[in-house]
């Protein structure tokens, strides 16, 4: 009724994915569900922004930080701005569902966190490499640093790449291949 007055077909506030009739849940319990589940990962992601940003911004007063060279300042100071910009986007989703409340809009509100949260993921890589690039060019060297830089970029692309896809279709192969007996 209200998305028809405000010059919306009626039940437009409702496209998106169909309830789970596995999980016995309508459509708007399975995007409250998702919306839950995007929100868990918020948290976990929330934190650990938090204390690199913190560890990052602590650089500048230390006394070691006068000896960096111009590459290693360039580098530092493209890390805090990745990590502001991750910030931003992450704190993007509690504006987008402030702007959606109350407009019956759920689905586009977790399709749209679901975007952002991926564009965090990739931005919190890019700070994870940069910063293991940083500590190691400063300790050891730029060589170390680039093998370091290596190295987390291998071992990143495994963890949330690799092995994400290779579960998932190991999982759709079984599935498949044994469907439920009802």
């Amino acid at each position: 009724m209200n998305a028809h007055r405000r010059g919306r077909p009626a039940g437009s506030y409702r496209a998106g994915p169909r309830g789970d009739p596995d999980r016995g849940e309508t459509a708007l319990q399975k995007l409250d569900r998702n919306w839950s589940d995007l929100l868990q990962e918020l948290r976990v992601l929330q934190t650990g922004i938090q204390i690199l940003t913190g560890f990052l911004l602590t650089l500048p007063f230390q006394q070691r930080f006068a000896t960096l060279s111009p590459i290693q300042v360039g580098l530092y100071l493209a890390l805090v701005v990745l990590s502001v910009l991750v910030t931003a986007v992450l704190m993007s989703t509690v504006v987008m569902h402030r702007s959606f409340f109350q407009h019956r809009i759920k689905y586009q509100l977790v399709r749209n966190a679901d975007i952002l949260l991926r564009w965090t993921l990739l931005l919190v890589g890019l700070i994870l490499i940069g910063t293991v690039a940083l500590v190691f060019d400063i300790v050891l060297g730029g060589i170390a640093g680039l093998i370091a830089a290596g190295a987390a970029v291998l071992a990143l692309s495994l963890l949330w790449l690799v092995l994400p896809a290779r579960s998932r279709r190991m999982a759709v192969n079984d599935i498949r291949d044994h469907p439920a007996q009802e």
